[in-house]
């Protein structure tokens, strides 16, 4: 997964011109216009473009690229609280990104879609007449990409209450375990299959990203619990109780119990052990 992972990586740094700027202009557009149809047509819009197998096999391929633009959902409200949650998300992440990114992780996962609900379809029979791909699980999937980016950014969830980004994604990432296991359990394997594309499209984007955080919180908690860690702790209790502060500007006197605030370092010019304010750490006659 590492290898492949910065070989997508790569891919986009390469080709910079793969890219569609405000790919989720387009994608919303798109939505809003099937679901205007919609309206109009009782709902005969969405089943001319949603992803059945059977249909493209007989020819109807314009599904291979329709099913993008179906609608999340049918709630007029649902809708549109959806649509500009999923257009925020898509813009915010082609900023950051860059284009050339944010549209090979948009259309890749689309890809995969069609690539699995085709398969499944030449595979399973019975499954040719159903819905086999949809870009739900993908467009859900951007939350864990924007939580990835900001997980300490604070939204208030029901307008009221604040919580952080990573603790959202990773309700998120229980809720896409109880749907695989409740398919699973209904024996609907396919649709199974579409959460797992949405997470394995994520992980090829921030499996390095994931690896880091993992190895720094790993490393964290050994030194937490390492003995030199402990002994220093100890160490620096004892000098606090003993002299009632820990670190004292050696041009002001200030100290950490005078202002808790106060950041103090330890200058490598001077000859000796001499602590400093952040007032005077760039503003101090060195010792020699």
């Amino acid at each position: 997964m590492k290898t492949l992972s910065r070989w997508v990586s790569r891919f986009c740094y390469n080709h910079p011109r793969l890219s569609i700027d405000g790919l989720m202009n387009y994608i919303v557009a798109g939505n809003l216009l099937v679901f205007l149809l919609d309206l109009f047509t009782h709902g005969m819009s969405t089943r001319f473009l949603v992803f059945s197998p059977g249909l493209i096999f007989r020819g109807e391929i314009w599904r291979l690229v329709t099913f993008i633009f179906v609608p999340l959902s049918f709630s007029p409200l649902a809708f549109v609280l959806s649509l500009l949650f999923y257009y925020y998300m898509g813009s915010r992440l082609e900023a950051v990104w860059g284009s050339s990114r944010f549209t090979v992780y948009y259309l890749l996962g689309a890809v995969l879609n069609v690539i699995v609900g085709l398969l499944l379809a030449l595979l399973i029979p019975s499954a040719r007449n159903g819905v086999t791909a949809n870009m739900t699980y993908l467009n859900l999937s951007l939350f864990f990409a924007y939580a990835t980016l900001y997980p300490d950014l604070q939204v208030l969830l029901a307008f009221l209450i604040p919580v952080k980004m990573k603790w959202l994604a990773w309700v998120e990432a229980a809720l896409f375990a109880y749907q695989i296991l409740v398919y699973v359990a209904n024996g609907q394997l396919a649709l199974a299959l579409l959460p797992v594309i949405a997470i394995f499209n994520y992980l090829l984007f921030f499996w390095d990203e994931l690896s880091d955080f993992s190895r720094r919180t790993r490393d964290r908690a050994v030194h937490r619990v390492d003995p030199k860690t402990i002994n220093f702790k100890r160490a620096q209790r004892e000098v606090q109780q003993r002299r009632g502060y820990l670190h004292k500007c050696a041009v002001c006197g200030v100290t950490d119990q005078d202002d808790p605030s106060m950041e103090f370092r330890y200058c490598s010019k001077c000859n000796g052990y001499y602590c400093y304010c952040m007032n005077h750490i760039n503003n101090h006659i060195h010792v020699q």
